[in-house]
């Protein structure tokens, strides 16, 4: 049975080690790039497998209107930017490649955290314009504000692998306790890491250094709005290294101009790239990067060849690296049972990860 990919994530060609992947397995690629549902659909319409980026988001529109499909293959760790729920519902996997940037985005998150606390960007830059040897001033208006991490309150919000990751870095740097947020994660876990498990709010209140790790879902979602923010020291500083949607940027934006916290640094935003006349760019208090904190060479290899395994995968019955609706398979079981169907002639999905 022949079989056939289609890549549509736009913003950069795949490489050609998820492209060699596929073709060493006989099995037929295709890269178009798309940037609209539509776009997606006449590239992808007789696609048995649809690997995708962050944008644009896979819809129900889409899903729907790809008979043949089988999975939806998300670049990266997330699945947030495809509808789950539809994809379940029709009988379509949602794949992943998590662990491949744990450390790179703890260690983003880390360097944020560090840059804006000691300055770095701003001083590089005072420097570079000469300020040093003619405007001493300057200088010392920035050494003022340098701060340290050591004896103050480190905050986590959701504390999975990145957030432990997280965690084991910045204890390094002497905190005088490290808190996290996580529903999910009891505290005997948490203790393995040093952390102490608290609410919401009281992560809030006593955070003076606060950072996001968590996925993006309808529970996380604008759970950072201006209310939040109100409830920080004036003094914190916070840190978004993990999904835009968690962060309502327009209470971002107010907190920051208003002083409800005084500096925060982000590597997402809700809509990606972020546009050039944003009011974010204009904040001299916000640090922001391109979505780039998972990335890295090793990061980059690992990520390109296990997209690649799990379009192979999902059509020979091998284990994937990531599923992000095991319900899915009990859905498959009863459209198998009902007829023909996109699965016909397929092995059933083996769902349990391997790295």
């Amino acid at each position: 049975m022949a079989f056939k990919v289609v890549i549509t994530m736009y913003n950069r060609p795949p490489s050609d080690l998820t492209m060699n992947v596929i073709r060493e397995a006989g099995i037929d690629v295709e890269y178009v790039p798309a940037t609209t549902e539509n776009e997606v659909i006449t590239a992808a319409k007789d696609a048995d497998v649809l690997l995708v980026g962050t944008v644009p988001h896979t819809t129900r529109k889409v899903l729907e209107a790809l008979p043949n499909l089988k999975m939806v293959g998300r670049s990266g760790v997330g699945v947030d930017s495809v509808d789950l729920d539809a994809a379940t519902e029709l009988g379509i996997c949602v794949t992943n490649t998590p662990g491949i940037n744990t450390s790179e985005v703890a260690d983003h998150a880390m360097a944020m955290l560090l840059s804006i606390t000691r300055k770095i960007p701003e001083q590089n830059a005072a420097l570079k314009a000469g300020a040093w040897s003619d405007r001493p001033k300057e200088v010392a208006v920035l050494r003022d504000q340098l701060r340290r991490i050591a004896g103050n309150t480190v905050g986590i919000f959701g504390l999975g692998s990145i957030g432990k990751g997280f965690a084991n870095r910045v204890r390094g740097f002497g905190p005088g306790k490290i808190i996290a947020y996580d529903p999910y994660v009891p505290q005997t876990a948490a203790d393995l890491v040093g952390v102490q498990m608290v609410d919401f709010d009281t992560l809030l209140a006593e955070s003076d250094y606060l950072t996001v790790h968590s996925p993006a879902t309808v529970e996380t979602n604008h759970i950072f709005n201006i209310d939040a923010f109100r409830k920080m020291k004036p003094t914190a500083v916070f840190i978004n290294c993990a999904r835009g949607p968690i962060v309502d940027e327009a209470g971002l934006q107010e907190a920051l101009q208003t002083g409800e916290i005084i500096a925060a640094g982000i590597d997402v935003t809700e809509q990606e790239p972020l546009d050039a006349e944003s009011p974010l760019l204009k904040l001299n208090n916000l640090t922001i990067s391109p979505h780039v904190a998972g990335t890295s060479d090793v990061s980059g290899i690992a990520g390109a060849t296990r997209w690649g395994e799990n379009a192979v995968n999902i059509l020979t019955g091998k284990p994937l690296h990531g599923l992000g609706n095991p319900e899915v398979v009990k859905r498959i079981a009863v459209i198998r049972s009902q007829g023909t169907s996109r699965w016909d002639g397929i092995p059933d999905p083996v769902t349990e990860a391997w790295s």
